[in-house]
């Protein structure tokens, strides 16, 4: 069959050592092979992807990240993630990539996350990534730092590219004001992340995605509103974009090449003055000259949370495929298979997605309410995911409330329940504010008694 075909090349390929430029052969020849899939199955959607370093991803459909605070006491992941994870293998996605691990015990996205900084706790995430990929998915850890993005409740220092602080109308007291990072801090951070994808591949995933998207830190050195540096890290968009090239350069030098290394990026930060489209384009671009197999487009930031439908600017984003449109026209440019994430509920339009330059769809918040949603359109079930919609007039509190029913749906799958996408989005967002205040002081208590 199709998926034992792009196997077979793929080994050849690799054997010939055909260096990033040449990889479009292979490209070519997963799409060659994809629409003879097409002509049998009337979809796209479940041919499979043959990545740039051989690779093979058995259908177009991801399991995108979400944060999912669900980490053990050692802030390792534990029996209700090893859960929820197999839930998604079961569910049919081609590709499962984890919620955030953090590569640095004292900068976490939220409390209870996961931190991978040595081997210690090694037969977890072997656990892990068994489970992600016991029914013959790849596997992709996000790697990732909040930089400035760092809640106060968690009792740590923010570090950013500059000391610029996250503004929220009536929450940025709930953020740490960062301090700017020193050039010997950025070069560790590189190690740090490089560090992580190592011991990502020892514990058995197949890949890493490496996070520049949200506002997160990569996202903020790639922004003239949070870089404001004016030595190499800051200045040019080429300077600005330097730490995450560093990055992969030393992630591949370490890693063996069939190991996947993908990255998330802002198609825009929705924000006046910000990262915009053409800046994405041009960083694509440098991607281009890099060993990258995978380049996920999403949006916007904790001040305007565009993957959630909100931004900041003005734009409008009330639609399936937030992201589709602009991928397309990065499609003409990149050299390497594209993924969009952001809204999509719904078989016609996942379809839609992958028709053209795009090569995989990325499910978030649909996975967490249907975990089989993959298995039920490949059964030939048109079944839609309705989305959580909060209309409050406090958008950011609005914002919150979606995240935190999400989160519910997301406990009730670890527990192996059924979920309750009805949840009441005011209960919901405050029994996870309750939660987030007892992890968090459980996680200072660890970060205690590490020292």
């Amino acid at each position: 069959n199709n998926l034992d075909i792009l196997t077979e090349v793929a080994g050849s390929i690799k054997a010939l050592h055909i260096d990033t430029t040449e990889h479009t052969c292979s490209i070519i020849l997963a799409d060659f092979l994809s629409a003879e899939g097409q002509n049998m199955t009337g979809s796209n959607l479940f041919n499979p992807l043959l990545l740039p370093n051989g690779t093979v991803i058995p259908n177009r459909i991801a399991k995108a990240a979400m944060e999912e605070n669900l980490a053990n006491e050692a802030h390792a992941p534990g029996e209700a993630l090893v859960k929820l994870y197999q839930r998604w293998a079961e569910g049919g996605a081609g590709l499962i990539i984890t919620g955030n691990v953090m590569v640095d015990r004292h900068a976490l996205t939220g409390p209870a996350g996961v931190v991978l900084e040595d081997d210690r706790n090694l037969g977890k995430f072997k656990l892990w990534a068994d489970a992600c990929r016991s029914r013959g998915a790849q596997a992709w850890m996000q790697i990732n730092h909040p930089g400035r993005q760092l809640l106060a409740s968690l009792g740590q220092s923010a570090r950013g590219p500059s000391a610029v602080a996250v503004d929220i109308p009536g929450l940025s007291k709930a953020f740490v004001p960062p301090r700017a990072l020193e050039e010997q801090e950025i070069e560790e951070l590189i190690e740090r992340y490089t560090q992580a994808a190592v011991l990502a591949e020892r514990a058995g995933f197949t890949g890493v995605e490496i996070h520049a998207a949200h506002g997160y830190l990569f996202s903020q050195f790639l922004s003239p509103l949070t870089n404001r540096r004016d030595d190499r890290w800051g200045g040019s968009l080429e300077n600005r974009a330097q730490i995450l090239l560093r990055t992969i350069d030393a992630i591949r030098q370490r890693v063996a090449p069939i190991f996947c290394v993908a990255v998330k990026l802002n198609s825009a930060d929705f924000q006046r003055g910000g990262f915009d489209a053409e800046d994405a384009a041009r960083v694509v671009e440098m991607l281009n000259t890099k060993a990258v197999d995978l380049v996920e487009l999403s949006g916007g930031s904790y001040e305007s949370p565009a993957m959630q439908g909100q931004t900041r600017d003005g734009s409008s984003l009330a639609r399936e495929a937030y992201f589709l449109e602009f991928a397309e026209t990065i499609g003409e440019i990149a050299r390497m298979p594209l993924m969009v994430t952001g809204g999509v509920r719904r078989k016609e339009v996942a379809e839609r997605v992958v028709s053209g330059s795009v090569s995989m769809v990325g499910l978030a918040t649909a996975l967490a309410i249907e975990p089989a949603l993959p298995k039920q359109w490949m059964a030939g079930r048109d079944i839609k995911v309705e989305p959580i919609v909060v209309r409050w007039k406090n958008k950011t509190l609005a914002s919150l409330a979606v995240a935190s029913v999400i989160k519910k749906q997301l406990g009730l799958l670890s527990q192996g329940k059924r979920t309750k996408p009805g949840t009441s989005p005011l209960l919901a967002l405050i029994g996870n504010q309750l939660k987030a205040r007892r992890q968090a002081k459980s996680y200072r208590q660890w970060i205690d008694q590490a020292r």
